[in-house]
């Protein structure tokens, strides 16, 4: 289950990844950062159906229906805690729960491991990020095994790319970073600016979503109204860039380079053979999401985006980074154990730090990462039932 355009994708992808013999269902629970159905068909392309969007009361009825032996909670942090506790809570037979994080997770944060800590299965995606977070796991107790594997999209790289010209040049956004309006502008400048350099390439800035649909995280200046904005001050030339949603994937496939800030999309490119560049202009920090890149060879600036300079990565940081050997990857072995401790009695379910009085103040007090009414986000019992009505509506 997934409550968002980028777990959405995740999730379905992990699915595919399931040995033979495994069946799932799929299904988005409605929340306010719900996926639209244009969101939803990209997220799960290649798949047999579109999943749909249930209440948590009538995700909570289909579980009782499916009796599934592992409950994969693709969510963002408080929404995977109050499924876990709350709205899944008592199903018979227990199944095991599994979570994870859909994209880059360094540095590897407490908030995230608090909010599956009632999970059985932490998923991750590189000995990297599976040291950080064992490393916070000791420090706080609470929480269940960690598993790892390849970003699913990235289970097929090396694979030979797909026929066709490669013409253009992809700008994966980033909601979060940067945040100021003006370091917006700058890239859009910097594109034009490459648009106007090289007439031979199709210059895309891809949307996560399109201006009136949602996505994991709020985004403040949205890149497709500050280009409207450019056009009309003379500042661009209109239609210079063109603006996109859709596939990641399928962009890729016809890329000549790919930019980004900081977003997981820059391991697809690599995984395509894509040359690349990481925009460092605004630092380089946690804070800017995109720490994990130093050391890569793919760090510059708006400078080389403008004149058409991209990189290629350095093999050491992708075998620590993302691009570790398929044999290390355990975490469907380690979930299969879990299934077999299920069905015998023996599985000791995972203990959530937020079931504990010493977190009991701050077990709402992180901000879901979409738009709630106010009164969801006060802390404690109170707000948990609120959360609970609120799901269910």
């Amino acid at each position: 289950m997934a409550d968002s355009d980028s777990y959405l994708k995740w999730a379905a992808y992990l699915l595919e990844g399931l040995p033979s013999g495994c069946t799932a269902e799929l299904t988005v629970v409605r929340t306010p950062i719900t996926p639209s159905p244009a969101q939803i068909h990209a997220a799960v392309a290649g798949a047999a159906g579109d999943p749909p969007v249930l209440s948590a009361r009538a995700l909570r009825r289909a579980a009782e229906r499916f009796r599934p032996d592992v409950v994969l909670v693709a969510c963002t942090g408080p929404v995977v805690d109050v499924l876990v506790s709350e709205v899944l809570s008592g199903l018979t037979p227990r199944p095991v729960f599994v979570s994870g994080l859909p994209g880059i997770s360094i540095p590897a944060t407490e908030k995230a491991w608090i909010f599956r800590s009632g999970c059985d299965l932490f998923v991750l995606h590189s000995g990297r990020e599976v040291e950080e977070f064992s490393t916070i796991g000791k420090e706080l107790g609470g929480g269940g095994q960690i598993g790892l594997t390849r970003l699913p999209f990235l289970r097929d790289s090396g694979q030979a790319p797909a026929a066709g010209p490669r013409d253009r040049v992809v700008f994966a956004t980033q909601a979060k970073v940067p945040k100021r309006r003006e370091d917006r502008e700058r890239i859009l400048l910097a594109l034009a600016d490459l648009a106007g350099r090289r007439p031979d390439l199709d210059v895309v800035v891809k949307l996560r979503a399109l201006d009136n649909e949602r996505q994991t995280h709020n985004e403040r200046h949205n890149y497709q109204r500050l280009w409207q904005a450019l056009e009309t001050e003379g500042r661009v030339r209109p239609g210079a860039v063109r603006f996109a949603a859709g596939a990641m994937h399928e962009h890729l496939a016809h890329a000549a380079g790919f930019v980004t800030v900081s977003s997981t999309a820059a391991l697809e490119a690599i995984a395509q053979d894509v040359p690349l560049l990481v925009l460092s202009d605004f630092g380089v920090s946690a804070e800017m999401i995109n720490l994990v890149f130093e050391g890569s060879g793919l760090l510059g600036t708006m400078d080389d985006l403008a004149q058409g300079r991209f990189h290629t990565p350095d093999e050491a940081w992708c075998r620590a980074n993302y691009f570790h050997p398929n044999g290390e990857s355990d975490w469907v072995s380690q979930m299969v154990a879990l299934v077999g401790q299920s069905r015998s009695g023996r599985l000791v379910p995972a203990t959530s730090l937020l079931d504990g009085p010493q977190y009991a103040a701050a077990r709402r007090r992180a901000r879901l990462r979409v738009e709630v009414p106010p009164n969801v986000l006060r802390v404690g019992y109170r707000a948990k039932r609120r959360m609970r009505r609120y799901l269910k509506l």
